[in-house]
């Protein structure tokens, strides 16, 4: 059969109407996107227009190469901490380069099928930073909403937060007013025209009348950042040094897992409203390739947005056309219109960022893991402190290692190890761990129950809880593996010490080794040192050859019968003969 392109097979069955309806998906989806575009510019510390370009270039490189056919790629509320820390410390030309290098890691990790990995980041950690990139955000607007002036802009929160309070004396009423006119329409506005975007009417009502009544009171776009070219943007290929990489691969991975996590999620919501299923491997190509180009035009980094996804979704999109769309009718207002937009406050512009930070805080699941009070609880509360009081690049290592840490002690307290002899009761004489009792020991055959997944975590407390248990030597060693689902080298290597430090004296034997331990001792070569006839599929196997190992001047006059031959044993009898048919 033959193989559907990377283009064909996302278009087939496309028709006259489905064009229609992504004509329509798209033409909403960009209007929407231009302001958020140069809001999420504007508070990553770059001018209105590289916002646009992004939207422009990223917008319709996604939908070409991406995995999702609805998926909306732009500058996204989640990178304007970190974008707007590297322009700060190190300059704007520096932040293309760290999109650049992104671009290079998000497509990298989809050529090399990196896609299904980002599904294993932890919640908590997600969440974590999430939140805490919601209140970054949201303080950061708090002066544009006040009007405050002679804010000086640090990348320290708590800097930040004793700025605004050491500037509060400047609040600017008429600031105030026009951001609460915005706020109010954005709010009202779902409510009241369900299919007309919120942001756009809030820009549009504020400006008019901060316009129309106070004039020259408040700082706009154009006193801000000089008037908005609606030329296109320049090719410029940034200046990429050695020690520049250097600098900035930290930040630009951040920024790639960032991207990758917001795009994949983004794309996993648009399958859920549609029923259909993304490629992710495809979809990081789509962002690395997008990411890559966008800095050579001015851009800023980009991903997929999952409300501006959603919203194509229920407007009717059926293809990437609509994505494409919505990048032309950006470039599109950006020609005629643009100089227009230099009008628009800052105020105007704040209670829009407040409200997408608003939405992205994830607070209820927040609450809801805090509510917990587990080790989830613990690195959601790392995560979103050293977001907010650090930095996100540190925040996601320290959260993930937090995370990796909680994870490896809770799973090596999932071992358990245990003494064990069958069960007189039971008729196929179970061996459990309750019927060892200090009357009711073997002393020359040791059983043990192993529960849990042997690996470098709990390898050494299996070591020694088994040789501290069998301190007085018994002959025989039955580990009952059959509950161990993995075992790695760590977890083989003491397995090892143990069989080797116990064959000195006497027989160390399994019973139900799971395929992959037993894979694991074959090659490293425990199972040809103890020997093929010392494994046993079946414990009641195991326990036969552990009484021919017996040394029977022992057993007589004992008084432990732990076997069921016991008592033949202790009389000086042979057990087998004494068996009944």
């Amino acid at each position: 059969m033959k193989k559907k392109s990377i283009f064909t097979g996302r278009y087939a069955g496309y028709s006259v109407d489905s064009f229609k309806k992504d004509l329509l998906s798209g033409l909403v989806v960009g209007i929407i996107a231009i302001p958020l575009g140069m809001a999420f510019a504007i508070a990553s510390g770059v001018d209105p227009e590289y916002g646009i370009y992004t939207t422009i270039i990223a917008g319709i490189l996604i939908s070409l190469f991406g995995g999702s056919k609805f998926q909306i790629g732009g500058p996204t509320g989640a990178f304007i901490p970190i974008l707007f820390a590297i322009v700060l410390t190190y300059g704007y030309e520096s932040l293309l380069i760290a999109g650049f290098l992104a671009g290079i890691l998000l497509l990298l990790m989809g050529i090399f099928r990196l896609g299904s990995l980002i599904k294993y980041i932890p919640r908590p950690v997600t969440i974590g930073f999430t939140s805490g990139i919601a209140v970054l955000i949201f303080v950061g607007q708090i002066a544009n909403f006040l009007g405050l002036r002679d804010v000086e802009k640090h990348e320290s929160f708590l800097m930040n937060v004793k700025e605004l309070f050491l500037r509060i004396d400047t609040i600017n009423l008429y600031s105030v007013v026009t951001a609460v006119i915005c706020l109010v329409a954005v709010i009202l506005t779902p409510k009241m025209l369900p299919k007309v975007p919120g942001p756009l009417i809030g820009l549009l009502v504020s400006t008019v009348a901060a316009t129309a009544f106070f004039p020259s009171e408040v700082a706009t776009i154009g006193s801000a950042f000089g008037e908005i070219s609606n030329k296109l943007p320049a090719f410029h290929f940034p200046e990429i040094t050695w020690e520049r990489v250097q600098l900035l691969i930290g930040p630009a991975f951040v920024i790639a897992m960032l991207g990758g996590i917001e795009s994949l999620l983004s794309a996993v919501v648009a399958d859920g409203m549609t029923g259909t299923k993304h490629n992710s491997n495809r979809e990081l190509i789509g962002q690395g390739i997008a990411n890559m180009v966008t800095p050579l035009f001015g851009g800023i980094p980009a991903t997929g947005a999952i409300a501006r996804t959603a919203t194509n979704i229920k407007n009717g999109a059926v293809s990437p056309f609509s994505g494409i769309i919505h990048g032309l009718v950006v470039l599109l207002v950006l020609l005629l219109f643009a100089p227009y937009a230099s009008a628009i406050p800052l105020a105007s512009m704040a209670p829009v960022l407040m409200i997408v930070a608003w939405n992205m805080s994830e607070r209820r699941v927040f609450v809801s893991l805090m509510k917990t009070k587990t080790a989830d609880s613990l690195v959601l509360l790392v995560t979103f402190l050293l977001t907010v009081f650090v930095s996100l690049t540190v925040a996601v290592q320290v959260g993930l290692l937090a995370a990796v840490i909680l994870f490896v002690k809770q799973m090596s307290e999932q071992l358990v190890i245990a003494k064990a002899l069958p069960d007189p009761k039971h008729k196929n004489e179970r061996v459990e761990t309750h019927r060892v009792t200090n009357s009711r020991d073997c002393p020359q055959i040791s059983i043990f129950n192993i529960e849990g997944p042997l690996f470098f975590g709990s390898a050494q407390t299996f070591e020694q809880s088994i040789m501290r248990t069998i301190n007085y030597k018994p002959n025989v060693l039955l580990l009952r593996m059959g509950k161990v689902p993995f075992m790695d080298a760590t977890g083989e290597a003491y397995l090892s010490s143990i069989v080797k430090d116990f064959s000195k004296h006497g027989t160390v034997i399994f019973s139900g080794m799971n395929p992959h331990p037993l894979s694991i001792v074959k090659k490293t070569g425990l199972y040809d040192y103890t020997g093929e006839g010392h494994f046993f599929e079946h414990t009641g196997e195991a326990i036969d050859f552990s009484l021919e190992q017996l040394d029977r001047n022992k057993c007589l006059g004992c008084q432990h019968f732990a076997f069921k031959e016991c008592t033949a044993l202790s009389a000086g009898l042979d057990y087998k003969k004494t068996e009944s048919p």
